[in-house]
């Protein structure tokens, strides 16, 4: 059995909850297909994405020091309330991503996280 389905065969219908607070991202592909995004920054992705700003802003600080690629290192970072919480959640990715033999949290009253490194 074939189905022939012209332009006005087809109807794409999106309904959401009233009241609902929705993010989305709708996108149309040439082929006729569809894509929805779910763009909503729930509270474990932003915590995933100031853990993932404190790796790139530690590789940078290893840059800065000069450090090797390969070198382990001591590291101690303070920061304000939510960005310890995020990186006390995602210890394990710092580290690994650091190549950290040792991590400290400090919470503190700063504007942006404060990286100490040192050579392990």
């Amino acid at each position: 059995m074939r189905v022939v389905l012209n332009k006005t065969s087809l109807r794409l219908l999106l309904n959401f909850a009233q009241g609902l607070l929705f993010s989305a991202a709708l996108v149309l592909l040439g082929y006729g297909g569809f894509v929805v995004l779910d763009t909503a920054v729930t509270r474990e992705l932003e915590a995933e994405g100031v853990a993932r700003d404190l790796v790139r802003a530690v590789q940078q600080a290893r840059r800065d020091a000069g450090l090797d690629v390969s070198d382990r290192i001591a590291l101690t970072v303070t920061a304000d309330a939510a960005s310890a919480e995020a990186a006390r959640t995602h210890a394990d990715l710092i580290r690994r991503e650091t190549l950290a033999t040792s991590f400290d949290v400090v919470p503190g009253e700063v504007a942006q996280p404060v990286i100490e490194l040192r050579r392990a």
